[in-house]
């Protein structure tokens, strides 16, 4: 899982990082309501740990309402030392998905947090995706574009599927390296513009309305947009 932990207790954000990696997760941390909205608005996330009160003009429950509003399903663990029922009941009134109070034993917060993503998952399984011409069927790795068949290697599929799931955002090189090829470092090569290519050259191929862009010193976007 790729997480955000919005923290502004840092002895608690370093015990928490630590504690996902040594389970296999990676995790940001944004130590403010201000860096912990525009983080969890910006990136794409697994899921995201929210403490209620944060310094920065915003709290936790109004990050979480916010992102709600906007359309933004990522499930939200609240943790909070807030414990009566009506703290509770406001923080999933709010758009939390669960709430965990303070203090807490690391293995249930790793329990919840995986429970939630089973959740979002089941709820939000897919077949099929598609932009414009342009469909894959997840389940029989079959992909078209104008109803012709394009044939791709296993990494080109996981990468046009990060693509098409994030259509219409540009997506960073880096952002590519962890989530198609499972690097959370820099492998220093050009592994990545190398398969863009490739697939672009692929799905793009004899047509007049190309989709697969490069945004100058930004990344790639998978768009229909001109």
């Amino acid at each position: 899982m790729k997480l955000l932990i919005v923290e502004d207790n840092e002895r608690v954000a370093l015990f928490l990082k630590k504690g996902l990696k040594e389970a296999g997760h990676t995790a940001d941390h944004a130590a403010n309501g201000r860096d912990g909205m525009f983080l969890a608005a910006s990136e794409p996330y697994d899921a995201i740990v929210m403490d209620r009160m944060l310094p920065g003009g915003i709290d936790g429950l109004a990050i979480i309402e916010t992102l709600r509003k906007t359309g933004n399903k990522t499930p939200i663990l609240i943790l909070s030392a807030l414990s009566d029922v009506d703290d509770r009941i406001r923080g999933l009134k709010s758009g939390g998905d669960d709430y965990l109070t303070k203090p807490f034993a690391f293995g249930e917060m790793l329990a919840r947090l995986d429970a939630l993503l089973r959740r979002s998952q089941d709820s939000h399984a897919e077949t099929a995706l598609a932009l414009e011409d342009l469909n894959m069927d997840l389940l029989t790795h079959k992909v078209t574009r104008g109803g012709k068949q394009i044939s791709l290697q296993p990494r080109e599929f996981k990468l046009l599927e990060y693509l098409m799931r994030h259509a219409n955002q540009v997506v960073t090189r880096t952002m590519l390296l962890e989530n198609v090829w499972d690097y959370h470092f820099d492998p220093q090569t050009n592994v990545v513009d190398v398969h863009v290519s490739k697939l672009r050259q692929k799905i793009d191929a004899g047509s007049d309305r190309p989709l697969l862009k490069t945004i100058r010193n930004a990344g790639y976007m998978l768009t229909a947009n001109a």
